[in-house]
């Protein structure tokens, strides 16, 4: 089947059906980083400084981070060639492409940026790629069939608030990143205190910056399959922020006490 007879595939299933489809999967998101953060208050998320042979056999990190988030960048981008007007939209392109360059800086350019990182199990690297299967049809659909918008969406204030907002997450992700990257000198080993940037006030500098990032695409968005993301990614990323902050703490005595766990001033 060509790419002709994909998107007729995709004309087809277009309707009320799928619309009630997509916000059945917008509320199971929401379990789903619920669950996870139950769940992630037992047992730690099994990759990083959590790696483990339990949950299966070890991956290369750079490969297995590459492949999982391949999906969250080319689902959407096939999605995006089947569209029609929804998706020529201006509003429609723009917010898809912040969903996409965050996609592409996560699978085409971070997985090469680690630092020989420690391996990730199999288990974690399967549940990762089929939330970016998930997600990625989810947001990519959402956005170019269902999500209309009006004339002047592209200066409304809650655009533009949350644009911003997902600007300065994305920036702030990436430059905690570059601080936990650059945390060891060659050659060393072992763990350090993370100094500098957002880290001066939250142990998660990086979950923060993440979690800004998503809950500015849900406000600029403005629909429910994007606020779901945002709400799992919360979930998701602050329990692992409570677990690396209690990880600093127990293993370091000079760790900073007024540093909060990933929300700054606040948690």
């Amino acid at each position: 089947m060509g790419l002709g007879g994909a998107c007729e595939c995709w004309r087809r299933v277009s309707g009320p059906e799928e619309r009630r489809l997509l916000q059945l999967l917008a509320c199971g998101l929401v379990g789903l980083g619920a669950a996870s953060a139950l769940l992630l208050r037992c047992v730690p998320m099994p990759y990083g400084r959590y790696s483990s042979r339990r949950f299966g056999c070890l991956l290369p990190a750079r490969p297995a981070w590459a492949l999982q988030e391949l999906p969250s960048l080319l689902v959407p981008l096939a999605l995006a060639a089947c569209g029609g007007a929804v998706s020529a939209a201006w509003p429609n392109r723009l917010l898809l492409g912040c969903f996409l360059l965050h996609y592409a800086h996560r699978a085409l350019i971070y997985p090469f940026l680690i630092r020989e990182g420690k391996p990730t199990p199999f288990f974690t690297f399967v549940l990762a790629l089929l939330f970016c299967i998930y997600n990625g049809y989810l947001q990519g659909r959402s956005l170019t069939n269902y999500a209309k918008y009006a004339s002047g969406w592209l200066k409304d204030p809650c655009f533009i608030t949350g644009f911003i907002g997902w600007l300065i997450g994305m920036a702030i992700n990436i430059h905690s990143d570059h601080i936990l990257r650059n945390l060891r000198k060659p050659g060393e080993t072992g763990y350090k205190i993370p100094r500098g940037g957002m880290f001066e006030y939250v142990s998660g500098a990086n979950f923060f910056g993440e979690i800004l990032e998503w809950f500015g695409f849900a406000l600029a968005c403005f629909t429910i399959e994007s606020l779901a993301f945002a709400l799992c990614t919360l979930f998701i990323l602050g329990s692992r922020a409570k677990q690396h902050h209690q990880w600093y703490l127990e293993k370091f005595e000079d760790y900073p006490k007024n540093r909060k766990i990933v929300i700054p001033f606040v948690y």
